[in-house]
């Protein structure tokens, strides 16, 4: 297994900064953040490392990129871009597909061949209704994926944080059981999973036994961590807004036993990218707080990671 970070935390960085970053931590490869340019809508988005348009047009631009990565001993994992495929609003929904079909192509340019994503999410409607949606929206995004010989991580993150996306949240992977129907309604060998235990610490679900059942469909990893406060879940409960009774932590700060989840990845075989993902807010104070962050989850993660 390869040690990483997602880049998205850097987002005061330009591209080499953040690579310099990544190359000093001792690490080896690095998730990049490629959003479109624009105001960012929520945290840890909008930050924009790699420039698909230009890398679709400049070729010396995307040579750059590699070159400078390169010489760093830096591989880049893959380019990352969290939308809401499946918006409610149809113009938001067809931006965020174009965008990832622009991902796919400049990944597939790049030599990167993934790209880190979600799968969206209609959050007024039901699961079912948007397992027809799916149904609509995503063809057309793994035909393109399949054509270019890149894969799709789609993370397992609920986005569902906030009042801003109750009731259902904004990405529909989010559990076992669905993965399994998503994955018989688009049955592609490019299609995997972006997997990140913290997600299912707040949700109660098991983390370590989907590794096994789920091993063949697991193209990229996260570390984040995550801390469920008991006072707090006492005075909300788990219809309450995730963020009154957990919050994200860095690894080793939060409830995930590292050294099980590590294990698991052996167990299966696990021979790809682990990408550390930082979001926890007693780091981000300045950048020198952003460094520190990343500095010792390195240190904390190689007691698992070499």
């Amino acid at each position: 297994m390869k040690l990483g970070l997602v880049s998205a935390i850097a987002d005061t960085m330009g591209y080499e900064e953040m690579i310099d970053l990544v190359a000093q931590a001792g690490l080896e490869c690095v998730e990049v953040a490629c959003w479109p340019a624009g105001k960012a809508e929520r945290r840890y988005a909008g930050v924009s490392h790699i420039d698909a348009d230009r890398v679709l047009e400049d070729d010396a631009y995307a040579q750059h990129l590699l070159d400078y990565a390169a010489q760093k001993g830096i591989e880049i994992s893959s380019l990352a871009y969290y939308p809401n495929t499946m918006d409610a609003d149809l113009d938001k929904r067809t931006a965020a597909v174009e965008h990832l079909k622009k991902l796919i192509c400049a990944s597939a340019k790049l030599g990167v061949n993934m790209v880190t994503t979600f799968i969206g999410r209609d959050q007024t409607k039901t699961v079912e209704e948007n397992l027809e949606l799916v149904r609509e929206v995503w063809p057309p995004i793994i035909a393109l994926a399949e054509a270019k010989g890149v894969k799709i991580a789609i993370e397992n993150c609920p986005m569902l944080f906030g009042a801003d996306q109750w009731p259902g949240g904004q990405n529909l992977m989010t559990t076992p059981a669905i993965w399994r129907k998503v994955f018989e309604i688009l049955p592609s060998a490019n299609l995997g999973l972006n997997y990140d235990p913290s997600h299912f610490v707040w949700q109660m679900i098991d983390y370590i036994q989907p590794l096994y059942e789920f091993k063949d469909k697991i193209f990229h990893v996260h570390y984040k961590d995550i801390k469920v406060y008991p006072d707090r879940l006492q005075q909300v409960g788990i219809m309450g807004y995730p963020l009154d009774f957990m919050s994200p932590k860095l690894p080793g700060l939060g409830d995930v036993n590292w050294g099980k989840y590590v294990s698991a990845l052996t167990d299966i075989g696990y021979q790809g990218y682990t990408c550390i993902e930082i979001e926890d807010k007693a780091f981000e104070g300045s950048v020198e707080d952003v460094k520190k962050s990343v500095l010792l989850s390195t240190k904390y993660l190689r007691n698992y990671v070499i």
